[in-house]
């Protein structure tokens, strides 16, 4: 389980965060997704960056900052409630 991940923009587009995959990746691609890994910080610029289960995401949308910790991968784009599974939402980092 610990060598399993999965391209930023599978990921948001399967937990339902983006609409289609290529929105997905352009979210990614402008840099505004936020990684947290082991403890060290660093930004998204890439959609085929790759997460893991434990990473934590902290990303806008829709004028929302959205903070989560990926639980899952997911193996396809599933109903709103499979996605849920995906990952557990964290409390909003301070500004």
């Amino acid at each position: 389980m610990a060598d399993e991940a999965c391209r930023i923009d599978v990921w948001l587009w399967r937990a339902r965060f983006c609409k289609t995959r290529s929105l997905a990746a352009k979210l990614a691609d402008e840099g505004r997704v936020r990684l947290t890994r082991s403890g060290a910080e660093s930004r998204i610029e890439k959609a085929s960056r790759t997460v893991k289960p434990g990473d934590e995401l902290v990303f806008a949308l829709g004028g929302r900052l959205t903070a989560v910790r990926i639980e899952a991968l997911g193996e396809r784009r599933g109903p709103p409630a499979e996605a849920r599974t995906l990952y557990a939402p964290l409390d909003p980092p301070a500004a």
